[in-house]
Order: structure tokens, then sequence, then C-alpha cells
């Protein structure tokens, strides 16, 4: 029988909007608070920022600060994030860019790894060695000036120093400082890391008591299974230490299960204007599909590895954010200085405005001056938004 942790009789009752509004305040999408700070104060304040390869408008990194911030240069996000002892990268919800801040948080998980067999790669300590022995001598290298990241073969045939430094990586003794290339660029962590954070070894329950605050704070309100999702913690860890974790319990109208709530984000309401932007499939937000459906009614599904036959609406599915709502979605591509918005759905045509809008600002932003629609899933719906392109230029 799943554990549940015990519910106090007197909770705080939150409303299907009190906690989509307290959800989107917390990822900074909702008042100006979220967005003082810059592209480093969005990382600090999500906790955690997922990499992915797939590149269409840019990569989900970069478009996480883009959908808070608006049109920030990339090549300031890329500095944001990797500049000076600012961040390393781990595995989180994912690979995961993570405030350096963090480093001591994941101990755990570095410990477990290094407890863990070596999965199916062999490797000699001799290998293991040279690989910390070159970083030493040489400073930050990626897998290719290791001595290359394959043996020739398949993507998973790993050569002896690649899977020597991402051992080495799980262990913590090496850190990605950053990406070159999409490479990750290794270095030591007694060079990466700031000295007091890497000597900072909390026990296993404390680190993911501070995990659970954290992602309780990431999210202003969650359940169980999310406060666990958010850093891939197990549901046994989360009631473990989630009584502890200066979470309060709350009731929401409509979830059948229970939640907490980060203590701050009660203590005022929610307020400010709303981001009209498109989201990152791999947006903190919405990565958590069942929570998605709970908070906004709305199911997204990543459809890049579905055979293209079966896709409903497309390769890179970008839902619209507006009014604090999820109204519709985009398959985007770009063609030159056009943005192609390939395939488009939307609740209404109340929703051409924004997602016009919207569609406009991520075109600037990426450097294409015009826009383009090809297929939207209703004519009504279609016709509106043309009409909304033209009034804005295009």
């Amino acid at each position: 029988m799943t554990a549940v942790t015990p519910q106090p009789h007197s909770v705080t009752a939150l409303s299907r909007d009190e906690a989509r509004r307290l959800a989107l305040r917390a990822q900074g999408l909702l008042g100006a608070d979220g967005r003082r700070a810059g592209v480093r104060g969005v990382l600090r304040r999500l906790g955690s920022v997922q990499l992915d390869t797939i590149s269409v408008l840019a990569r989900s990194h970069e478009l996480i600060p883009y959908s808070r911030l608006g049109a920030v240069d990339r090549t300031e996000i890329e500095s944001a994030y990797w500049s000076g002892e600012r961040s390393f990268e781990y595995w989180s919800h994912a690979a995961c860019i993570l405030p350096v801040e963090e480093w001591p948080l994941f101990a755990f998980r570095r410990r477990a790894y290094r407890s863990r067999p070596h999965w199916h790669h062999e490797l000699s300590p001799a290998a293991y060695d040279a690989v910390l022995t070159q970083l030493r001598e040489r400073g930050p290298l990626t897998a290719s000036q290791l001595g290359g990241a394959k043996n020739g073969g398949e993507w998973w045939d790993w050569s002896a120093s690649k899977i020597a430094v991402e051992r080495a990586l799980m262990y913590g003794e090496v850190v990605c400082t950053r990406r070159s290339g999409w490479k990750r660029v290794y270095d030591l962590a007694e060079r990466a890391v700031p000295a007091p954070l890497l000597a900072d070894e909390p026990a296993d329950d404390e680190c993911v008591r501070r995990l659970v605050a954290q992602a309780g704070a990431a999210m202003g309100v969650a359940t169980r299974a999310d406060l666990a999702d958010y850093h891939r913690l197990k549901a046994a860890q989360v009631d473990a230490v989630v009584a502890d974790s200066g979470l309060v319990p709350v009731e929401v109208e409509g979830w059948s299960k229970p939640a907490w709530a980060d203590p701050a984000a009660l203590a005022t309401p929610p307020r400010g204007r709303h981001r009209t932007t498109l989201l990152s499939p791999f947006d903190s937000l919405i990565w958590d599909r069942p929570r998605t459906e709970r908070i906004f009614g709305f199911t997204h599904r990543l459809e890049a590895y579905v055979p293209r036959a079966r896709r409903i609406h497309g390769y890179f599915v970008m839902p619209l954010l507006s009014g604090g709502r999820l109204i519709g979605r985009v398959d985007p591509a770009r063609e030159g200085t056009t943005l192609v918005a390939r395939q488009v759905s939307m609740d209404d045509t109340e929703a051409a405005r924004p997602m016009a809008q919207a569609l406009y600002e991520a075109a600037g932003w990426v450097g294409c001056d015009t826009v383009r629609v090809e297929r939207c899933d209703d004519p009504a719906h279609a016709a509106a938004l043309r009409r909304e392109l033209i009034r804005l230029g295009g």
C-alpha cells in the first residue's frame, strides 16, 4: 500500500484558480518579481532548467528564460548560465542546468551512483585515472579532446575516455561547466565548484528535504507526485521528509490527492501581469503531464519522438500561455527569415490575437521578420489568426 503523509485536520483550502495562479507566479510567469533578476534569477527561481538536443526556434534552455523575460539576447542567456561559478549540469528532472548553490543537494545522488554497479560499461581504473589526470593538467576539455567520445560504432558505443568522464561526472569528481557546440565541457569539481559548496556533504535525508522544499517553492502548490517528479525523487523519499520541509498542507478544489504549498506563496495573493508567450515542451511549468492536465485542463504531449504519421499536433509543439491559461499550441519552424507555423490549434477565435502576438514576438527574437501559417485545425480560427497577423504587419 502506498504511504501517504497524514494531514492535519485544519488545512488551507484553495480554489482551482488560486492554485493555478500560485503555480504561475512560482514559475515566474505572473507578476514582475519573477523578471527583475534576469536570466540568473530565472534559474535560481526554477532550480532546474532542462536541457534537450532539439533546436527549432532555439534550444529549450534558451526558451525557458525567453518565455519569462521576453526577447533576451541569446548570448546573454548562455553567459548568465555558464560564466563564472554560476551553474553546473547534472541529473535532476533530466539532464538539467542547476544553480551552483544546489551542488550540495545532489550529494545523495552522487553517493548513490558511486554505490551502483557499473551499468554495461567495463572500465579499468587506469582509464578512469587517465581522464582525471588530463583534466588536472590541461584544464576543461570535451570528450573528443579527452581522446574521442566513441569507438566508431553506434552512438552508444562509447570510448573508454567517454565512459570514464561520464562516470566521474555522476560521481561528482568532474563537473560539466558548459556546453560547446552541444558537447559537454568537463572540468574537475575541485576547480569548478566553490570550495564551501564542494565541502558541504549533507546526509541523504537532508538533501532530499531541501530538494522537496525547493521544488515546492518552484511550483507554488504541489501534490506528492509533483514534488517527486520535479527532481525525480521517489515517493517514499518525499514522504519521509515533507513534514519537515517547511511546506504546509493544503486542499485544492478538484484535486483528489493531498497537496502542499510554499507558505511564502500563501502569504500574499498572486497579482500582476500575465505573460503571453509560447512555452518550450520541456518547460518546468508543463513538463509533468498529469500536473498540467490537473492545473490547466490541457493535455500536453511532446510528439518529436512519435512517428510522423501518428502525430496529432506536430513535431515540436509549443503551448500558448495567455491570461494565465493554456489556450492553444503551435508547431513552429524556421525557413530563412520566416517563422512558419506548421500547425496551429486554438481554443477559440479569441485566442487568435495572443497567438499572433506570441508568434511575432518569437519571430523577432530568433531573427525572423515574417510569420506564415501553413495549417490551422479550424477554418474560423485560421481566418481570425490571419487577420491578426496582418494587423501586426504580415
